[in-house]
């Protein structure tokens, strides 16, 4: 018999259900008998929170509704496993459930901190030396994943922020009188979101005028300068922020004006406001209209404007973690390997856990331009493949229809 558990980990996307997709159905397909879920991630598998998907999925319409719906099926979490020294009993739980439902292969879809989950479960496997294969899909909408080429997760966002951000850009010169939008965008310590932004700039749109990046020290004194020389030039000015630029000493620029308090299992502290200030800065200091506009989780799980090479993308990563487990390896996380750019081609690979989990991939500094205020050439390159295409929604009443979660079982 081979049963197999899959979980979902982390920030949602508008992806990582065709993740879970590929799990199930290469699952199927390759002869297992059960495909379970657990809800609310791996804290959902210690709460004995299961469910047997094959009972959710009836037909394909399921299925293919799956893929068209945003956020996480089976719920997030983020739980952090604790070391194995000292916390035994925990791993002992978590192994003594997988095998009590004869679990032959865990697959986590996540990022960062769900490989570090893979990574720990897969150490202790070998210290007791468990049967049991250890699989890391890689989700992240950051796409600061190390060792792959991007992420699932990212080419979507990537193509909302974007779509997003020509809109903004066509908005603010409806006006005879100056306006300057700052647009924050999620990236703590990695910039690959804030990026996509550069995007929005072709024949038909001016694009912003300046990008900011976590990678670059942000210096208040020259963004204020660099203000003063736009507002003489335009009457709409519009930039894009990582929510995670820092200051010289170490402070987020959102830290300047509030306390930020809330800390999640992983350390991360909550970041947001970073728009506001900013945008409260340029006002008191030019007297001139401003707006502070988060994307906030918007950019999260916009499944209305999925790209479908992100979509297809997601479920072959899926697939290759069942192909993986399946042909007896274990501790490995899926990366996604670029061989072509014209015609864009990409296949899957598999890394070592170890190699990815608590790693940060960064945008490259010469990625970046040397007074930081923008990216260069190379970057938007290397996005723009990756949000080509569209997956139509399957649409009801005039709104998406998708598929959820309606009850869960608890193992007895």
């Amino acid at each position: 018999m081979k049963n197999v558990i899959v979980g979902q980990s982390g920030g949602p996307t508008a992806v990582i259900n065709s993740s879970l997709l590929g799990v199930y159905k290469t699952a199927k397909d390759r002869g297992a008998d059960k495909v379970y879920g657990m809800v609310h991630g791996v804290k959902g598998l210690l709460d004995r929170e299961v469910v047997d998907l094959s009972t959710r999925f009836k037909n394909d319409l399921d299925m293919d509704l799956l893929k068209r719906t945003p956020s996480s099926f089976l719920g997030s979490c983020r739980y952090k496993l604790p070391d194995i020294d000292g916390h035994e009993d925990v791993y002992e739980k978590i192994f003594s459930l997988l095998e009590e439902l004869e679990i032959y292969a865990f697959f986590y879809i996540g990022g960062n901190d769900s490989m570090d989950t893979i990574m720990r479960l897969t150490d202790y496997g070998k210290k007791i030396n468990s049967p049991v294969r250890f699989i890391g899909v890689p989700k992240t909408i950051d796409n600061d994943l190390a060792l792959t080429d991007h992420t699932p997760g990212y080419g979507s966002a990537a193509k909302y922020i974007a779509a997003t951000t020509k809109e903004i850009i066509r908005d603010g010169l409806v006006y005879d009188y100056p306006v300057v939008s700052v647009i924050e965008i999620m990236g703590r310590n990695a910039g690959w979101l804030t990026a996509a932004a550069a995007l929005a700039k072709g024949e038909d749109c001016e694009g912003v005028d300046d990008i900011y990046l976590p990678e670059k020290v942000f210096d208040i004194d020259k963004f204020l300068a660099r203000m003063q020389s736009l507002l003489k030039e335009n009457r709409s000015v519009v930039i894009a922020v990582s929510e995670g630029v820092k200051v010289a000493d170490g402070r987020y620029v959102c830290e300047l004006s509030e306390h930020v308090d809330y800390v999640d299992a992983f350390g991360h502290k909550q970041l947001a406001g970073t728009a506001r200030f900013l945008a409260g800065k340029v006002a008191e200091k030019f007297g001139v209209k401003t707006r502070a506009i988060e994307l906030s989780s918007l950019q999260r799980c916009a499944a209305h404007i999925q790209s479908r090479i992100d979509v297809t993308e997601a479920f072959n990563c899926g697939g290759a973690a069942v192909k993986a487990a399946f042909e007896g390896r274990t501790g490995l996380v899926i990366t996604l390997k670029r061989v072509s750019d014209e015609p864009y081609m990409c296949i899957t690979e598999e890394a070592d856990v170890h190699k990815i989990a608590n790693v940060e991939k960064k945008v490259p500094k010469e990625w970046i331009t040397d007074d930081g205020t923008n990216v260069k050439t190379e970057l938007v390159r290397y996005i723009l493949p990756l949000i080509q295409a569209e997956i139509t929604p399957l649409w009801v009443n005039g709104l998406p229809r998708h598929i959820r979660l309606h009850s869960t079982s608890t193992i007895k």
